[in-house]
Parts: structure tokens; C-alpha cells; sequence
């Protein structure tokens, strides 16, 4: 049975940091792409940072140099370091694991989401 849990949310003023963590189980974490996305009220599901099998990181433009995405494979976790958070980034963070085998065949999971609360 798959396991997909984020954790580490909270409420911060801005400036302040925050450490997100997504521990899985019943997967070949080796194996997956792991990313992180957000919804803020009102829009889209959209993606934040993103950590290859390989190590290689990718992230949305509005997080660039303040964010930093992790992976550790013996904990079958990956990380979000959030710094100097802004109210923007207000938003249930959600955490995702996909892969896509030779053959084509595809998996995807999702955690329930954590919410981070940026305010004064």
C-alpha cells in the first residue's frame, strides 16, 4: 500500500522560514520523480520545485533562489526548504511522486496537502 505524507506547514509572518517534509512508503522512492505543487484559494494547482531520480531540481520561476527542494532515498523523503516566505505563498502545499517506466506504464501519487500560511 502506498503512503504519500506531507508535513511541516504552519503559520509564519513573512521573512520567516519553513521546512516541508514528504515521507513515503510502499514505493520504489529510487525510482520517481518527486515534486511539490500548491493551490492557493481560488487558483490553479500549480508546481513549485521538483527533484529528478538524478538530483536535478526544477522550480517555478516565483521561488527561484528562495526555496530549495531535497531528497534523502534511504528515508524515502524529500524536502522543501522555504525561505524568506512571502504572503503569495500562501497555499496548501501538496506533494507528488511519478514515474513513468520504460514501457511507458505511469505512476502517480499525491499526499492530502499541508497548508502554509504566510501573514503579519
Amino acid at each position: 500500500q502506498v503512503h504519500v505524507a506531507e508535513s511541516g506547514g504552519g503559520l509564519v509572518q513573512p521573512g520567516e522560514s519553513l521546512r516541508l517534509s514528504c515521507a513515503t512508503s510502499g514505493i520504489m522512492f529510487d525510482y520517481y520523480t518527486m515534486g511539490w505543487y500548491r493551490q492557493a484559494p481560488g487558483k490553479e494547482r500549480e508546481l513549485v520545485a521538483r527533484i529528478s531520480r538524478d538530483g536535478i531540481e526544477d522550480y517555478v520561476d516565483s521561488v527561484k533562489g528562495r526555496f530549495t527542494i531535497s531528497r534523502e532515498n534511504a528515508k524515502n523523503t524529500m524536502y522543501l526548504q522555504m525561505n524568506s516566505l512571502k504572503p503569495e505563498d500562501t497555499a496548501v502545499y501538496y506533494c507528488n511522486a511519478e514515474w513513468t517506466t520504460s514501457i511507458g506504464q505511469k505512476f502517480d501519487y499525491w499526499g492530502q496537502g499541508t497548508q502554509v500560511t504566510v501573514s503579519s
